[in-house]
């Protein structure tokens, strides 16, 4: 029987009284900082919480432990941070003064998505979800956990990174077709990309990365989350309206992107200059119905863009409804290669009976092909081999765009969480956002300290920006000096540090000047700055041994080393705070960053 107590809060295996998992190396004593939930907390009187796997604007996604399945799950909690607090006292979530209505709304959005899902187990390419719960005033969902590695990944760690089409048809298809259920069932997803498809052990996806609207979408009322590459361009706030048609640019962007090997060109800059292009050696590979699927799938504006999955998926099977519907959407496909001259059949009886002339069929035919051969090698040329022909259709348009420069404003990026800002489309359209890493025991891990540039500032796009980042409270690990002459040890915890004093005792039998005992507990992490008092020894003296006017020696014996100076009063537990971020010991004494 697996016990909870002796489980890695990071992979959810037993280690015992391990205080390092021997299988992830997670350490036992990490702190997760506020507002997240800390480790072993339960939820629902059911589910024990774990380690944080991700988080966005709308919540944030931990390795749990089902305490009555016995097995891992992942939790997700609704956790929208620009309009919550939490404290160490009381876990439960406080809605910030002015924000109850929007805050109700986002949970209505975030119960009813994943209510849907629940609803949806037993698709191929979906995570199973198993609960929608409410506690600690909030929501979670709860969904099986499962291993697997990234699309991302999986294409980064192949030789070429790229697979063939008939291996990405198997591997891919069967998410497009959950995805067309997903749509049926009213849920748009807007984050399809390589990241949030897992393959799993079984060789099988899995589609991940479940948000509400709100968050995948440019100038809402939560801090976007957008796949660059990946997203359609209404989703960057341009005037069109979302729907089933956004996933399947995501789909094809992600089709692309396996079959090619890199990602494509953002929407929103081929809204000025598109640039999208199937490489010729590519081209030469891949089937034309394939071609043409992607080429119809991603157009840039949605009403030019395939509109359902089932047509994506007739298009990229070559079925015959496909085909014999004909339809294409904005730029037309490669046509087919001219078609083969037949016999001339014989006219009808209750037909014209008069005879052409010979040199003139003759002559009507080759003028055919000709015009035939032409359009084929035209359409090509701009398609499927753009990449081998300059095209300058609009050389005016293009020399003028060159040369304007765009002015943008400058946001307020302070206490914006940094992965958030960088991975925010428009604001790494405008600007080239760099970051400086310090220490703060005033701002939370990953949160933006300050910005070279003042906020409202008026700058050209593409304008560097360095942002200043806390990387949290600084934690130093705290080395065995026992035994080492004070001196050598000040200079030591000194250069960590550690602010260091003397307590002097002559009980025992020691060298001269040597540390004996530590208030500290070696091998932990502490905050810099933090006290640390070190027992040294110091043999008595002449003057000492003389002994007062009373004839008293001046030695207490009543005194013992372990009854003076005790570790219980500089405990670790009241030295390290709470609200630390991710602390995560490491072997050498060293004053780097904790990641």
């Amino acid at each position: 029987m697996v016990s909870s107590d002796n489980l890695c809060m990071s992979c959810m295996r037993e280690i015992g009284d391990e205080k390092k998992c021997p299988y992830c190396g997670y350490y036992t004593d990490t702190v997760q900082p506020l507002p997240y939930l800390p480790v072993r907390t339960v939820v629902g009187n059911r589910y024990m919480v774990g380690k944080i796997l991700d988080s966005n604007s709308e919540g944030t996604t931990y390795i749990g432990w089902d305490l009555k399945e016995k097995k891992a799950v992942n939790i997700r909690e609704f956790l929208p941070v620009a309009f919550i607090a939490r404290t160490e006292s009381n876990l439960n979530i406080q809605v910030r003064l002015g924000s109850e209505g929007i805050y109700a709304d986002l949970r209505r959005s975030f119960e009813e998505m994943w209510g849907k899902l629940a609803k949806l187990n037993g698709l191929s390419a979906l995570i199973k979800v198993t609960d929608v719960i409410g506690d600690f005033s909030t929501s979670y969902a709860i969904y099986d956990h499962f291993d697997g590695i990234s699309l991302r990944d999986f294409l980064l760690r192949s030789k070429t990174g790229y697979i063939p089409w008939e291996k990405a048809r198997q591997l891919l298809m069967p998410t497009l077709s959950t995805l067309g259920t997903l749509h049926t069932n009213g849920i748009i997803h807007r984050g399809i990309s390589p990241t949030n498809l897992v393959i799993g052990e079984d060789g099988k996806i899995k589609i991940t990365g479940f948000s509400i609207g709100e968050v995948r979408s440019a100038g809402s009322r939560l801090t976007p989350q957008i796949y660059d590459g990946y997203a359609a361009v209404e989703q960057y706030g341009f005037e069109a309206q979302q729907g089933p048609w956004t996933d399947i640019y995501a789909f094809a962007a992600v089709l692309y992107r396996t079959l090619i090997g890199s990602d494509p060109i953002p929407s929103k800059e081929r809204m000025t200059n598109d640039r999208l292009m199937v490489p010729g050696k590519f081209a030469e590979a891949l089937p034309a119905y394939v071609i043409n699927g992607l080429i119809n799938a991603l157009q840039i504006l949605p009403q030019d863009r395939t509109r359902t999955v089932e047509q994506l998926r007739a298009e990229l099977s070559a079925t015959p409804s496909a085909t014999a519907a004909g339809v294409t959407y904005g730029r037309k496909p490669a046509p087919p290669a001219a078609p083969q001259q037949t016999r001339q059949s014989q006219p009808s009886p209750d037909r014209n009976k008069k005879k052409k002339s010979p040199a003139r069929a003759m002559f009507l035919t080759a003028f055919l092909i000709i015009l035939i051969g032409l359009g084929t090698f035209a359409a090509l040329a701009m398609t499927v081999f753009r990449d081998k022909f300059n095209f300058n259709l609009k050389p005016h348009e293009s020399t003028t765009a060159a040369v304007v420069e765009e002015d943008v404003q400058v946001p307020d990026f302070k206490g914006k969480y940094y992965d958030e800002v960088k991975s925010n489309g428009v604001f790494s359209s405008n600007f080239l956002i760099t970051k400086e890493d310090v220490y703060s025991d005033t701002v939370d891990k990953g949160y933006i300290i300050s910005q070279d540039i003042q906020a409202d500032t008026t700058v050209k796009k593409g304008t560097k920006i360095v942002l200043t980042v806390s990387q949290g409270t600084e934690y130093v690990e705290l080395p065995d000096i026992k035994g080492e002459t004070y001196d050598k040890a000040y200079i030591t915890l000194t250069e960590l540090g550690f602010e260091v004093s003397k307590e002097e005792t002559q009980s025992g039998a020691y060298a001269d000047n040597e540390v004996i005992d530590m208030s500290l507990v070696p091998g932990k992490k502490y905050t810099v700055g933090s006290k640390v008092i070190l027992k040294v020894y110091a043999p008595l003296t002449t003057a000492d041994e003389s002994g007062d006017e009373n004839g008293e020696v001046g030695i207490d014996t009543e005194q013992t080393p372990d009854e003076s100076f005790t570790h219980d009063t500089y405990d670790w537990a009241t030295t390290v705070p709470s609200t630390s971020a991710y602390i995560q010991p490491s072997e050498p004494a060293t004053r780097t960053p904790v990641q």
